[in-house]
């Protein structure tokens, strides 16, 4: 730990917050002398204290140990720039528009890298009259299935969560362009895209549609 900037950090974190010195010291339990001897750089907060103040300034650990918290000025916002993380733990699903400190189950977890679908993976896509009906033939059991799918466009995304041992199904307003991804317990974040070009098999509506909503 740098005492110097995680110190600046907590005082610009502070101050965001509209707090004082000695209010900041009361949710902790310390002296407001405490405060601000890390603020001056002097001295750094004992480990144990760093969760409380974490969950204080609404961050992560991590990031006051580093003393750094920088924004990513240059994907805020940008929705084809969504990362996916799984915790492999709980099946956790989490994301962001850019890069981000993640933890889940007491992990960090990484950025999923998604795999462009070759022609036999993807899944099938047929119109339906305004909505897209999207299945697969891929196998959903307890030990091999796929856990959620979505569709990014420009500026929105809709996450799907799948259970094993029930068919995946779903049907959803009709986009012309997108991306649509899916995560595979084995194999990991796939996905392939949608365009207008894009030829789609006229299909009739199913009876049951078992994909939920997430």
């Amino acid at each position: 730990m740098d005492q110097v900037k995680t110190g600046e950090l907590i005082r610009r974190l502070r101050t965001q917050m509209g707090l004082t010195q000695k209010q900041l010291a009361e949710r902790i339990n310390v002296s407001d002398k405490a405060v601000s001897k890390w603020e001056c750089g002097c001295g750094c907060p004992d480990i144990s204290l760093i969760a409380a103040l974490a969950d204080v300034f609404g961050t992560d650990a991590g990031v006051l140990l580093s003393g750094e918290a920088e924004k990513n000025e240059s994907e805020k916002g940008n929705m084809k720039a969504l990362k996916f993380y799984v915790c492999k733990d709980c099946g956790n699903i989490i994301t962001s528009t850019s890069d981000a400190a993640v933890t889940c189950c007491g992990k960090k977890l990484t950025a999923l890298e998604a795999k462009k679908a070759e022609a036999g993976e993807m899944l099938n896509v047929s119109d339906i009259g305004g909505e897209l009906y999207i299945t697969t033939d891929h196998e959903m059991t307890k030990q091999h299935y796929i856990s959620f799918t979505a569709l990014i466009t420009d500026c929105s995304v809709m996450l799907f969560r799948h259970y094993p041992q029930w068919e995946l199904q779903l049907n959803i307003p009709l986009y012309r362009r997108g991306r649509l991804l899916w995560y595979c317990t084995r194999h990991g974040l796939m996905y392939q895209e949608l365009s207008s070009q894009q030829h789609l098999h006229k299909a009739k509506a199913p009876a049951l549609l078992h994909g939920r909503f997430y």
